[in-house]
């Protein structure tokens, strides 16, 4: 006659002993860590911005990529979004830099007048846009392409004088998503693709999309705008 299998708590206790002794010790968490999968090797070299990252980011002001260099950019690079977020110092690592930089206080120079209404101000050397009323700022700074060389953005006090949310371009063809013009052709509008590539724009200033439907949102004809500056690379 067969014996029949307990099914009490020593019982489940004693088989499930058995199968762990089959499937042999656990290993330690030391011996776990070990045989992960480790992390890619930071291994981008020096780049065009190496030295303002460096003293961004608390690191030794030399110039030259380290491999703690690459770390610390590239830790930048995942908090903020920035893709490839590979570790290399690039133009668009710097610009995002540039924002991170001002969002506490982007008009600590004073650049932009302070106004009871509200100002979008348009800084053409950090190719910065954010808009104030007085002093408080009610829509934070954000990354802009502005005209490129004899392009230029006009600098000096304009105002909204036109939307269009669906605009396309009467001379290029292309779409101005969520345009607000304030001089001549001129307009804040959003741009597909990246902000950071070479030259600039035709004279507009150019926000990534989500953010030109944001400052859509708050802007309305009349409003200031205000241009001052010098773009990197163009003549003065």
């Amino acid at each position: 006659m067969a014996v029949r299998q307990g099914t009490g708590p020593m019982a489940r206790v004693a088989v499930l002993g058995a199968l762990l002794a089959l499937a042999g010790p656990l290993p330690s968490p030391a011996a776990a860590a070990a045989t992960a999968e480790p992390e890619s090797a930071c291994a981008a070299g020096t780049g065009p911005y190496q030295r303002e990252l460096e003293k961004h980011l608390g690191r030794p002001v030399d110039g030259v990529q380290s491999t703690a260099d690459c770390q610390a950019v590239r830790a930048f690079q995942r908090t903020n979004g920035v893709s490839p977020a590979d570790g290399y110092p690039g133009v668009a690592t710097y610009r995002t830099m540039l924002v991170v930089t001002a969002r506490p206080d982007p008009n600590a120079a004073g650049d932009c007048p302070v106004r009871d209404h509200r100002v979008t101000c348009v800084d053409l050397e950090r190719q910065l846009l954010w808009v104030q009323r007085g002093s408080r700022v009610v829509f934070p700074p954000v990354p802009i392409r502005t005209g490129r060389d004899y392009q230029e953005t006009r600098t000096g006090w304009h105002e909204v004088y036109w939307r269009n949310k669906n605009h396309v371009s009467t001379l290029y063809g292309t779409p101005m998503p969520h345009a607000q013009f304030f001089d001549g052709g001129q307009a804040l509008h959003g741009s597909p693709g990246s902000l950071y590539g070479t030259g600039g724009s035709a004279g507009c200033v150019n926000l990534t999309e989500p953010d030109a439907e944001r400052l859509w949102g708050l802007l309305a004809e009349g409003d200031a705008v205000y241009v001052w500056g010098v773009k990197p690379g163009t003549e003065d």
